[in-house]
């Protein structure tokens, strides 16, 4: 793949660095602007590597530990192999953070909320022994979209010439579609505001259904307003174990979109400005006169960030005059035509075929990078909250795996080790809550684009 290792640098945070990964030229507000701003709300302490247990823990060079809930512990001891899933964390195995005590370990908030939903799976603890420190870097997906560009260019021979024209054709028709509100983000980036703000929040919703990425940015937009800025007792008190609440954006996913249950799916998340209003009012009712303006300036810098490259000039680049073909998308907005068409190609009827050679490709390049960076256990970098993984492909790190049982205090205790190997490939697509969810049988279409749009 053409994009590592300085696309995968592109797509990392470090939050051991004093400065922001940098956007395009023309922002109204830089990212290091918006970096000092979080540091200074109620959670910011939070982003710092000495006050954040998981960021404090991982580059400690002491073991890590880790639990990992699964519906397929007897396929697992079948097999005796764990292997990663597509997704946020783009190949590794998908956990959560356990803190040591003389009692058991404990579950980050997390893991409790995910022992608490997730009541028919079994739990897997894991310890990662690495033998030096990690950089605190984070993987942040919303960045992804020069890595999906880039993998989709080096693999076009597997489509059919069919399946490669629908893929850039739709691409460019839902940048058509929306290219009066993308156009408008863009001048908001810049610091110019055309319309009312509940005009603006109308169009945003009304933008997610021909444009899915959108309803991704404007979750994690809310999800880092609720965690940056929460000051009820269970944030705080979570807030003084190093850790930020997860259970506010939970609350928010499950309250905004009633199919949540069935497959996380943020594709669907498109609340308008009452709506939107209504929900924050839900969680925290202090923070909800305040969510819409936040959003407002936040979303649209996102946007830029992610969509474009970071050399490029928001100023440059008009949406309305880059439809005519999909070069002409990819070469305005490489990033944007790279989340399009990575989305896109979710809803082909052969995607199961070609699942495993475009995203293990993505996961096979991302265990590189990983490995050369000292990175064991990668983590969700959008917001340093909780989501963390295990490197399937690291070579210089000691993994032992337990089945543990939950005590009546809440404290995880191993009572079986596994004889388990990590492979560094991704279980099958219908193994998986999207394949589950998009392909329950051999020749079932897809219902629609946004059914598998998940992150």
């Amino acid at each position: 793949m053409h994009a590592a290792p300085d696309g995968w640098d592109h797509v990392h945070t470090d939050f051991g660095a004093r400065t922001a990964p940098p956007g395009p030229a023309g922002l109204a507000e830089s990212a290091d602007d918006w970096l000092t701003a979080h540091r200074r709300a109620p959670n910011g302490h939070l982003l710092e590597v000495s006050d954040n247990a998981m960021l404090a823990s991982l580059t400690s060079g002491r073991p890590v530990h880790l639990m990992h809930t699964t519906l397929a512990l007897d396929a697992i001891r079948a097999t005796g192999e764990l292997h990663g899933a597509a997704g946020c964390l783009v190949g590794a195995l998908y956990c959560a953070p356990l803190t040591e005590t003389t009692d058991g370990l404990r579950p980050h908030n997390l893991g409790s909320y995910l022992l608490e939903t997730k009541t028919d799976t079994k739990t897997v603890v894991l310890e990662i022994c690495p033998e030096q420190p990690a950089p605190a870097k984070g993987l942040n997906y919303l960045r992804l979209g020069g890595i999906h560009l880039d993998t989709y260019q080096d693999h076009r021979s597997f489509l059919t010439a069919a399946e490669d024209h629908q893929l850039q054709q739709t691409a460019v028709r839902r940048v058509r579609e929306t290219a009066g509100f993308l156009d408008l983000l863009l001048a908001e980036a810049r610091g110019t505001h055309t319309t009312s703000l509940t005009a603006f929040f109308n169009q945003l919703a009304a933008a997610v259904e021909s444009f899915p990425f959108l309803g991704y940015l404007y979750f994690e937009v809310l999800c880092e307003y609720l965690l940056l800025h929460s000051t009820k007792p269970t944030t705080k008190a979570y807030a003084a174990a190093g850790e930020m609440n997860n259970r506010l954006y939970k609350q928010l996913a499950f309250a905004a979109v009633d199919t949540m249950g069935r497959l996380f799916d943020l594709a669907l998340f498109n609340p308008d400005h009452a709506q939107l209003t209504e929900l924050i009012g839900r969680i925290e009712p202090s923070l909800a006169l305040g969510a819409p303006a936040y959003t407002r300036r936040r979303l649209p810098h996102l946007f830029a960030c992610a969509a474009l490259d970071p050399g490029s000039d928001v100023t440059a680049v008009a949406f309305r005059d880059a439809t005519g073909d999909f070069d002409s998308l990819a070469a305005a907005a490489p990033h944007l035509a790279g989340q399009l068409v990575f989305r896109e190609m979710r809803t082909l009827p052969r995607y199961p075929a070609l699942f495993p050679v475009f995203e293990q490709a993505k996961a096979t390049s991302v265990y590189d990078y990983w490995n050369r960076q000292e990175i064991a256990a990668p983590f969700n970098g959008v917001l340093p909250k909780g989501e963390i993984g295990l490197n399937l492909a690291f070579p210089r790190a000691a993994c032992t795996a337990w089945v543990a049982e939950t005590c009546e205090r809440g404290l995880l205790h191993p009572t079986e080790q596994l004889d388990l190997l990590p492979i560094p490939r991704l279980a099958d697509l219908r193994g998986t809550a999207l394949g589950r969810a998009a392909f329950p049988g051999p020749c079932t279409r897809p219902k629609s684009p946004s059914t598998v749009s998940v992150a």
